[in-house]
């Protein structure tokens, strides 16, 4: 595993669970699971074939974190930064999902002929 792709997902996790930054982190994690999405989209939607049914839900609910904001009892409501403005949680969406998509596009590789294509 890439190790730069794990030191993101683990600061991602940690501000979504500090409610810090919350913008930028739900971007993070919308873009790391679109591209999770799209590795998987090949096997369908339901997770017990390996499908996109589980990263697809955790894009969607740090999108929903995005709009709906971290709460009080978070990093950005004790340095009273809260509520954030709607444009932004938008802007964090888009940007997180475009910037997954872009990702994949410019990473992707094709299987080598006569090589099982990777699961993940």
């Amino acid at each position: 595993m890439n190790t730069g792709l794990l030191i993101l997902r683990v600061v991602t996790g940690l501000l979504l669970t500090a409610g810090a930054a919350t913008p930028l982190a739900a971007s993070m994690a919308v873009g790391v699971m679109t591209v999770a999405t799209t590795v998987k989209w090949r096997n369908g939607l339901w997770a017990q074939h390996d499908g996109y049914e589980y990263p697809a839900f955790l894009a969607l609910a740090a999108g929903c974190l995005a709009l709906t904001g971290p709460g009080r009892w978070s990093v950005d409501g004790a340095l009273g930064r809260l509520p954030w403005p709607t444009w932004l949680a938008v802007a964090a969406i888009v940007l997180g999902t475009s910037g997954g998509l872009l990702t994949r596009l410019l990473l992707h590789r094709p299987p080598r002929p006569g090589m099982p294509a990777a699961s993940t």
